[in-house]
Parts: structure tokens; sequence; C-alpha cells
């Protein structure tokens, strides 16, 4: 089964990811889908008019409720399209990812994550207003959007209807993988390294573990996407104050070496020490792990967004800004601070060096928290259980769109159930390579996303302009629905 990771995740490597020329720095390579990212974040931002910054206050007026009307059409609430994608992107990537971000590239990482989330806020903007935008109602009562309806669609309508439809084939396939790799594989392998610590028998017999979270995902992700939105509603916000209590008890203890650390995260972003592989090495860690975790740029959000109950598309993708903010630019940036306040990130103890060297992200943070509070590696644990938890029945959910638009609705209950057997087989494979096959296909979705949002761009500015020209005039507040 290791080999047959090792194959595929090379094949892509070699086809999607090969090095740009001019990034080569003290001998780190320079991925061209990093470059990519990065690109598409930055022209968006100044295209949109830095739309992740001035809507910020109306985005939350939104989540609260207080623009809903009665032409709103869709099966959930914002806040609860909003909750349900927060499951997917809050998680094990905050946890493990940001770990083998800075351990891998130093504490600089940490500054190009952050860079990475405030670009990625207008990115996600983009694919969810056109996810919106382009939905479709389907006969079963279900709604289909994401990359594979904005991408044929949206393109269609520039006059390149075959262009729209091949690129929206080869990002439903990735997504379909992304979700079996990232949200799925990825977060059961860094789960279960960490349960292995505290519970001797799963040490011995992973697979147990796999058919226990195998069982539970199963009874949330049969009922579908209004059976996830609940549970997802009911434990994100539990989740993250939960997770975020345990982070400020460590800043607390290292309060007065917090300026020390911001300190290091920028002066090693541009001077980096050896192990972090230069500026670009530092770089492309934090750009690679903050989309992992954030997933912006990667049109898998607006699969959730897609069905919320909103009369606008732009006012669904400002509510979407707050995913990356609150994912990487808060939850990622603490636990940065946490790995290096702690000082874990650099190794020093041979379980620490092995778990370096495995990409086991999950055991560096326990162990930064562990060297605080005894107890709080227990604590944590449950933690990246709920985590876990709710990025995978998310994830299964965008797949499963994903797979219906490339075999049809009658055939996803074959899709759940390779979903949940992949759970199973995430007990058995080899962690570090489960890192690197997730990472691979995850970041596969933004070469033919972030095409299709720089070419439909001006369809985006031309309806926020019109938003914000009616949120001017009170026409908005005229129509809003108060309870």
């Amino acid at each position: 089964m290791n080999e047959l990771f090792l194959a595929i995740n090379k094949f892509f490597e070699n086809v999607l990811f090969f090095d740009i020329f001019f990034g080569q720095v003290e001998g780190t390579t320079f991925p061209f889908v990093v470059a990519w990212l990065i690109v598409g974040g930055v022209y968006l931002t100044f295209k949109m008019g830095f739309v992740n910054l001035r809507m910020f206050k109306h985005s939350f007026d939104i989540v609260r409720g207080r623009y809903k009307t009665k032409d709103d059409r869709g099966l959930i609430t914002p806040f609860q399209s909003l909750s349900t994608a927060l499951s997917a992107t809050v998680g094990i990537g905050n946890i493990a990812a940001v770990s083998i971000a800075i351990s891998w590239g130093g504490a600089g990482a940490a500054f190009w994550m952050i860079l990475a989330g405030f670009l990625g806020m207008t990115l996600k903007f983009t694919e969810v207003t056109l996810s919106v935008k382009h939905r479709e109602f389907l006969p079963d009562g279900t709604i289909m959007g994401g990359g594979m309806e904005y991408l044929s669609r949206g393109v269609a309508q520039k006059g390149m209807p075959r262009l729209g439809k091949y690129l929206a084939i080869v990002f439903a396939f990735f997504m379909v993988l992304g979700a079996l790799g990232a949200g799925n594989l990825f977060q059961i392998s860094q789960s279960l390294a960490i349960v292995q610590t505290h519970i001797p028998f799963i040490n011995e017999h992973g697979y147990v573990f796999g058919l226990f979270m195998a069982f539970i995902t199963g009874l949330v992700i049969i009922g579908g996407i209004k059976r996830i939105a609940h549970v997802a509603e009911a434990i994100v916000p539990l989740m993250v104050i939960f997770y975020l209590l345990m982070v400020s008890w460590v800043l607390y203890v290292h309060f007065a070496d917090i300026p020390h650390a911001f300190g290091l995260i920028v002066s090693e972003a541009f001077h980096p020490t050896a192990v972090a592989g230069g500026v670009a090495g530092a770089m492309v860690q934090g750009f690679q792990r903050a989309v992992f975790s954030n997933e912006a740029g990667l049109g898998s959000a607006g699969i959730a967004h897609s069905v919320a109950k909103v009369k606008y598309p732009v006012r669904q993708g400002m509510v979407s800004l707050y995913e990356p903010f609150i994912d990487t630019i808060i939850v990622c940036t603490m636990t940065a601070l946490v790995v290096i306040l702690t000082g874990t990130y650099t190794g020093g103890t041979e379980a620490l060096d092995a778990a370096i060297a495995a990409k086991q992200g999950s055991v560096i943070t326990s162990t930064a928290f562990g060297s605080v509070v005894s107890w709080f590696p227990n604590i944590l644990g449950i933690a990246i259980f709920l985590f876990a938890f709710s990025t995978m029945i998310s994830w299964s959910y965008y797949g499963e769109r994903a797979w219906v638009y490339l075999f049809g609705s009658k055939t996803s209950i074959i899709y759940k159930l390779i979903f949940l057997g992949c759970i199973v087989i995430a007990t058995v494979t080899n962690t570090g390579l489960m890192v690197d096959f997730s990472s691979t296909l995850f970041l596969a979705l933004a070469v033919p996303n972030i095409f299709g949002l720089l070419l439909m761009s001006g369809d985006v500015r031309e309806m926020l302009t019109d938003y914000l020209k009616k949120l001017k005039s009170g026409e908005l507040d005229a129509e809003a629905i108060r309870d």
C-alpha cells in the first residue's frame, strides 16, 4: 500500500509541481503551484480593492443574520455554511501542519503562513462568490456547487465551454482524491499518532481506531449535508474555544518571551536559519501548510457555501472571509507561537527528532503543550479527535459532490463506502508518506481553480461593485427581514 501511495505522489509531483528555476535558493526548490497561489492571491486582493479588510465588519453582520431576506434560496443558513466550511479547515492542519511547517521551514514559516492567510481571504471570497452564482439546484433536492460548477458554467459563459468542462473534470478528479487523502488519510494518520501515545492497545491494533472512526463518521455522512451542517454547527465553536483556551495558558506561562517569538518569526522569514533551507524554504513551507489548513485557492469551501440561504452571491463570499482569518491568522498563529516558545520544533530528543523526520506534527505540538502542563497532551488528544472528525465529515461531502459530478448521484453511496474504507487503510500506512501524498493532492486543486478565478475575476468585481452601491444607498437594509 505504501508503494502505491509513493508512486501516485511521485507522479503528481513530476506532472504538476515542477520547480521554477528562479526559486532555487540554498538548495531549496520553489514549486510552481506555490508561486501560482501567491500570484493569484496578490492579483485578486488588489482587484477586489482589499475586500478582505474593507468588508470584515459587514460580513460579521451577515453571519449573525442581520441581512436575511424573503428571496434567500438554499438549504442551510450562512452561519451553518461557515461552520461546515470551518469544520473542514479548522482541524488537524492547525495542530499538525503548523508544526511540520516550522520544523521544516524554521520560525519564519509562520510569517508566510500569516501572509498566506491574508491573501487567502480574497481567494476564498472570490471562489465562494462564484460558487453561489453558478450553483445548480438538482431534482433530488440537493445543490451542486463549488469549483466543478463555476469552472464549467462560468468559463462557458466566457465563450470557452470545452475548456470549462475540461477544467471542471480535472478539478472534480483532484477533489475526490484530495478528499480521500487530505480530508481522510491525513486526518486519521495524524490523530492515530497521538492516540497511540496514550492508549497502548491502539499502538498494537491501530485498525481498531480506524474501525471506530469509520463507524461514527458513517453515522453522520450517510445523512447528507443537513446532518453534517448540524453536527458542524454544534462542535466547531466548541472545539475552537476549547483549543484556544489551552493555547492561551501556554502563552500566559511564556508571556515574557512572546515579543522574542514574534521577532524570530519576522527575522527568520527573510533571514532564516540554515535548517530552514533559505527564504524559499520558509516561504514554501509557510504557504503549503497554510493552504493545507485554510484551503484558500483550492475551490473546496465553495461546495459548503453554495448551499447557503442567500440572495446575493457576493454576500456569502463575504461570510467566507472569516475562514482564513480564524483558521490561519488566529488559530495557526497561536499554534506557531506555542511550538516556537517551547522550542519543540528544533527537536533535541530522540522522540522529537523521530516525530519531525516522520512529519508527525501532532506529536510535536503535543510535546509542546506537555512541556507546560503535564496533562495537557491528554486534553489535546480529545481536541485532535474532534478536529479530525469534523474535518472528515465536511471533506466527505466535498468529495461526494465531486464524485456525483463525475459519475452521477446514484453512485454516491459507492464513494461514501470508499471514504469509510480509507479511514481503516490510513491506520496501516506510513504517516510521513500520508503528509506528502495529501499535500500533493491538495495543492493540485489550485492549478485549475485559480486559472478559473483569474478568468472570471471581472464578474466578481462587477457583483461586488453593484452590491456595495446597494449597501451604500440603504437598499440592502430596507429589504432585510428583522426577527
